[in-house]
């Protein structure tokens, strides 16, 4: 699929047309790390990274470390393998706002030396009440008119740690009168007596994201500062700010709309609150649209990158169908994975004028249009597993599968014909099919011609495996989850666990790295993070179709197993 040709890639074609920046782009990706990536993440690690590789330039992968009290050095590492996994690298060690930390010191204080920023001695409220409103003016505060003198004295003081969190603040000095909120004197830095990741106890005081973003853009040489659009109401203040500091660049800031998937929340406030409800197991929970949670159920980073290519770039806020998202994963797995055979919900068939104790191999395509991807071998022998769902003993008219006196067609082997049931006599289940197989019918077909409408999976009782399957849903039942309440809009039937399901015996070789289509059933992806290490365990990534609106018809578990 074509690049699209979207207004920033047109931005950019012409800045380099006009040979501004000297000819260069380079892009930033600044994700704070105070959780794990999503896939509204992935939109922007696209965009940034799949520019500055379409443009011969440079993305920088920048940690936004400003606030220590959320961050974490365990989402620094986990935050720079999914982008590695994504498909991006950047150049070189990534970088960090904490790198920069002396630098904006010394730019702060340059802002107080040009009269241009004050320390304020108003606490939090105070400063948010005499802000104004959007249709009232702000109030300026009673400390605005601190000489230079007293200001940098008590900015050197901030620093030396003599103040308590919340004591005193940094503030820009613009003009309270403006339209815009973000203009009306805004917080440059404040005291947070807390260990950093990094930097460890050297630093008491901590920029805010304005105050650090332009900076650090510039600093880094960035000629194209790529946001969401919530950050539009903020452009004036990053400009006003590298235009008050002697700064060896000024990036242009352009905003694009974010990424809305629907039945989904990117608010990292509410995915925290998911993980430590311990509503999910964990930030790579597969339910989780996280791109660590989206990798372990199984979603290739190619299909990511082609959902992203085909939303585009626009400056429109949109919600995006996540209908559009199964189809890039169902095109990209349709192609790469090799099919294999596995019942989840197993019903024995026992093949009555089949020999005791013999087998057979039997050949079977490891993909219908991929010959390259060559053939694998399939164990036949008396007693088989069917899905039990393929078997009705009282079937409605348009039912095609196995019932009593009909015949029906074992996927690569041959035509069985039902010819009794078996019940328990304690409870009437019924525990077993007792079939007649044609043994001139390898293959599966007839030199009769004669026509079967079903065609069925199955397995060799004696040689499946048995592994634990996870059936997938969606985490929420509401298209747009409300903030407020989304956790009583949660999914309860988000996911399906099956502890016996029998697999070819092929399947006992998966590696972390395969995904596998089990035809009929969808495509899987084995868990390398299963907890119970001596047992085969799949994640379901998505079904053949959309069959949302449709009940599973596999039960569910009773191990409260939340994986």
């Amino acid at each position: 699929m074509s690049k699209p040709i979207d207004f920033i890639r047109q931005i950019i074609t012409k800045d380099l047309a006009d040979g501004k920046n000297n000819g260069k782009v380079v892009t930033r990706f600044p994700p704070e790390p105070n959780g794990y990536l999503h896939i509204g993440h992935a939109k922007s690690i696209c965009l940034n990274f799949g520019i500055a590789r379409e443009f011969s330039g440079q993305c920088n992968l920048r940690f936004d470390d400003t606030n220590p009290a959320r961050e974490d050095e365990d989402f620094v590492r986990q935050i720079e393998a999914d982008v590695k996994w994504l498909g991006f690298q950047w150049q070189g060690k990534s970088h960090h706002a904490s790198d920069y930390f002396e630098q904006l010191y010394q730019f702060a204080e340059q802002l107080i030396e040009r009269k241009v920023a004050y320390v304020c001695s108003l606490d939090a409220e105070q400063i948010r009440v005499l802000r104004g409103t959007l249709t009232e003016v702000g109030s300026d505060s009673p400390y605005r008119q601190r000489t230079t003198e007293e200001n940098l004295d008590f900015f050197r003081r901030m620093r030396a740690g003599e103040f308590c969190d919340g004591e005193q603040v940094l503030r820009a000095k613009i003009d309270m009168a403006s339209p815009n909120l973000n203009m009306r004197d805004p917080v440059l830095y404040r005291i947070r007596h807390l260990r950093h990741h990094l930097t460890g106890t050297q630093w008491c005081i901590y920029p805010t994201y304005d105050f650090t973003h332009c900076l650090s853009d510039a600093i880094e040489g960035v000629t194209h500062s790529l946001c969401t659009l919530e950050f539009e109401d903020h452009r004036p203040l990053y400009d006003w700010i590298l235009q008050q500091v002697d700064v060896p660049c000024h990036p242009q800031q352009i905003e694009f709309s974010r990424l809305s998937l629907d039945y989904t929340l990117t608010s990292k406030r509410m995915l925290t609150r998911l993980v430590n409800e311990k509503v999910v197991s964990g930030w790579d929970d597969p339910r989780m649209p996280t791109l660590s949670g989206m990798r372990r159920r199984g979603v290739p980073a190619a299909a990511i990158r082609d959902f992203c290519n085909r939303i585009g770039v626009t400056r429109k806020d949109q919600q995006i169908e996540s209908s559009l998202l199964d189809f890039c994963i169902r095109q990209q797995l349709d192609h790469d994975a090799p099919r294999a055979m596995a019942v989840l919900d197993p019903l024995k068939i026992i093949i009555t004028n089949y020999p005791a104790g013999q087998s057979e191999l039997l050949p079977a395509p490891n993909h219908p249009n991929r010959p390259e991807l060559g053939h694998r071998q399939l164990l036949f022998s008396r007693e088989l597993y069917i899905e039990r769902s393929d078997f009705m003993e009282n079937p409605p008219k348009k039912f095609f599968r196995l019932a009593p006196g009909r015949e029906v067609r074992l996927r690569y082997a041959y035509l069985i014909r039902c010819e009794e049931v078996i019940r328990d006599t304690s409870s009437g289940e019924i525990i077993a099919l007792r079939c007649h197989y044609d043994p001139l019918t390898r293959g599966g077909s007839a030199a009769d011609g004669r026509k079967v409408k079903a065609t069925l999976h199955w397995v060799s009782a004696a040689h499946a495996v048995t592994a634990q399957v996870r059936l997938y849903d969606r985490l929420f039942t509401a298209p747009t989850p409300d903030s407020d309440n989304f956790i009583n809009e949660l999914n309860t039937d988000s996911i399906t666990v099956i502890n016996n399901a029998q697999l070819e015996a092929s399947l006992a070789q998966a590696t972390d790295d395969c995904h596998y289509q089990f035809e009929r059933l969808g495509y899987f992806y084995p868990d390398s993070n299963n907890q119970q290490k001596q047992q085969l365990a799949f994640n379901r990534t998505i079904t053949l179709r959309d069959n949302r609106s449709k009940k599973s018809t596999y039960g569910k578990s009773n191990t409260g197993d939340s994986q």
